[in-house]
């Protein structure tokens, strides 16, 4: 019978690892307590393995990449991924694009954060203001830049983080493979976990920035947009009405009718218009006046050329001229008449007018509600 005790020996020595470890006695079977020995010692070393050093860490990986049974080693761990595998091949792995994150990216390209277009103008041209060059335009497109570069300084430390990462888990992999079987569609499968949990740290990202930009539309264009003045000319059209019936500036239904046509606008605009122009006509007169002047000088004027364009034959004929000379007298009587009516601070709160006439001192205390005459 061959003595198997030199062969044994043989087999005896390092582990693929470099770990000293004595060959089991298979023939005694009381050392079933060196077994569990052996056991904890070999658990012990690899929860050790984090504590080692670079150089020891370096030695033992060298050691086993030269060790003449790695072959084998690689071999079993095939068989047993083979083994092992089964239950996951069956798994569909594409999934669905993130809704909430599609959702998200439109929002921020329409309003200008994201994308080609990053001035802003698709919002801006959204509110129906991208020409104004307003204080609010300049302050809500710098506030708009703001929150786009707090945006894209975020968003590019997240791909480089997530770059980093990403890189680092491919090269380990890469390097584990070299023991253990890893296959390149595994390792794409591990791309895509990393990249599904950094997407909640972009989503939350996104989702900031959108609320920053829609608190920021809501405190300037919406609010520019309720507040919208008139035009410029339906408020000369008012303007002319106004100081034309300054005796009496209350008008009636139908002429304030007339001039919501004119203008443009809703007959409560225009009864909000006249109650508010009164109230502060009221107040303070002296600052007004310079402005019921002019009005009187314009209606004056108007008056007289449509008198000129009446009578063709004005510069050839005397009664012509005299006609002239009694349309500027009456246009220049118009004006000082109003302003001496002004001096004596006779106002239409003051002055004659019919019963059903509300005066402006019993107005009610609101800017937006008006008397009909």
């Amino acid at each position: 019978m061959v003595d198997q005790s030199p062969l044994m020996e043989a087999l005896s020595g390092v582990t693929l690892y470099g770990l000293s470890v004595p060959l089991l006695h298979i023939q005694d079977g009381s050392d079933q307590e060196e077994r569990k020995q052996e056991t904890g010692s070999v658990l012990h070393q690899i929860m050790t393995i984090t504590e080692q050093s670079l150089e020891e860490a370096q030695a033992k990986k060298h050691g086993l990449n030269c060790h003449r049974m790695k072959p084998a080693l690689f071999t079993v761990l095939c068989e047993i991924k083979e083994k092992t595998g089964l239950s996951i091949r069956g798994v569909h792995e594409e999934e669905p694009p993130d809704a909430q994150l599609i959702r998200l990216d439109n929002m921020l390209l329409a309003e200008g954060v994201s994308g080609p277009d990053k001035d802003g103008g698709a919002a801006l041209a959204a509110a129906g203001g991208a020409t104004d060059n307003s204080i609010e335009h300049v302050d809500y497109r710098a506030k708009l830049t703001q929150i786009r570069q707090i945006y894209h300084t975020e968003l590019e430390k997240y791909e480089q983080a997530c770059s980093e990462f990403t890189a680092h888990v491919m090269n380990l992999l890469r390097e584990q493979s070299r023991t253990r079987p890893i296959s390149p569609r595994e390792i794409e499968r591990m791309v895509k976990i990393i990249h599904r949990k950094f997407s909640s740290i972009q989503v939350q990202l996104k989702q900031s920035t959108c609320e920053a930009v829609m608190i920021l539309r809501s405190r300037f264009l919406d609010a520019r947009r309720k507040r919208r003045n008139f035009s410029k000319q339906a408020t000369e059209i008012l303007n002319e009405y106004f100081y034309s019936h300054l005796s009496n500036p209350y008008p009636s239904e139908e002429a304030k009718e007339e001039l919501a046509k004119k203008c443009s606008i809703s007959v409560s605009q225009v009864s909000n218009w006249f109650g508010n122009k009164r109230i502060r006509y009221k107040k303070n007169i002296g600052k007004f006046q310079e402005e019921a002047n002019l009005y009187a000088a314009k209606t004056a004027v108007s008056v007289a050329q449509t008198v000129a364009d009446v009578s063709p034959d004005t510069k050839s004929s005397g009664r012509g001229k005299t006609d002239m000379c009694l349309v500027w007298w009456t246009a220049n009587m118009l004006i000082m008449n109003f302003i001496s009516l002004r001096q004596v601070n006779v106002g239409w709160h003051d002055a004659l007018r019919p019963p059903s006439v509300t005066s402006l001192s019993e107005e009610p205390a609101s800017a937006h509600s008006d008397t009909s005459n």
